[in-house]
């Protein structure tokens, strides 16, 4: 009886020994899997709904297009920091974030520009495009996403090629206020800046123009402008002027 008891304790122990080995010999494997970067997770936060980028984007600028893999790569090795500045570098990236999981993953994390306006320049016969976003910067178009915003064009933007200055932030806070405002954003297609900074606006409905001036007092004057699309068009006919001014203060003019 007693060695039947010792032979069951040694069988015990021998088990445990073996589950206690295997259950070491896994952590360890999993502790170095850790070691090494699994796979790649993307995470593209949008903003207002605007999808500038692709998974398959973001992949190629954190690779350089394949020349610098990372999967496999031993974390050791791996710069969080030069990643994001890598990201960085492209104008569809705003913000970004670099990091891993417990399970050995890499966590990228992108937020994508919000535009405001989209500018149209014609330089040497080639007409090229850029967005502004509400920061103020340019960036690039993109060949999967085209976002609904006004045409921005003009010649104030031959010496002019980003508006996040203190100079130029009436303008910006005009690209804002349309933008903000869901009439405004559906009836301004195209702002127009001549080399003062004058802005004259083209609407969606009606055949006439709206000298705007310098884009200062906002309030007062897109309140005319609201009270010409509310009051005066509808009776007077959408088309009955070509050229309609509110950059005078406490005066309107139609013709």
């Amino acid at each position: 009886m007693l060695s039947t008891f010792k032979s069951t304790k040694k069988s015990l122990y021998a088990a445990g020994l073996l589950v206690a080995t295997l259950g070491l010999i896994a952590f360890t494997e999993v502790r170095q899997e850790q070691k090494r970067v699994q796979a790649v997770m993307i995470r593209l936060n949008q903003v207002d709904g605007h999808q500038f980028l692709t998974r398959r984007d973001v992949t190629g600028y954190l690779t350089n297009d394949g020349a610098d893999p990372v999967i496999g790569k031993d974390y050791s090795e791996v710069d969080f920091g030069q990643l994001e500045e890598r990201l960085r570098q492209h104008g569809l990236v705003r913000t970004c974030q670099v990091s891993r999981d417990l399970t050995g993953n890499l966590l990228v994390q992108i937020e994508q520009p919000k535009p405001v306006a989209r500018l149209m320049t014609n330089t040497e016969g080639q007409v090229g495009g850029q967005y502004v976003s509400e920061e103020g910067r340019f960036f690039p178009v993109s060949m999967n996403y085209t976002a609904r915003v006004p045409i921005l064009t003009g010649p104030y933007f031959k010496q002019n090629r980003s508006l996040a200055n203190e100079r130029n932030q009436p303008l910006l806070d005009l690209l804002r206020r349309i933008q903000s405002d869901t009439f405004w954003r559906a009836q301004i297609t195209e702002l127009s800046v001549d080399e003062a900074g004058e802005v004259t606006l083209w609407p969606q409905m009606g055949n006439h123009r709206i000298e705007f001036g310098s884009p200062t007092d906002l309030e007062a004057k897109f309140k005319k402008l609201k009270l010409i699309y509310t009051d005066v068009l509808p009776a007077k006919g959408w088309d009955r002027y070509s050229r309609i001014s509110v950059q005078y203060r406490n005066q309107i003019v139609c013709e």
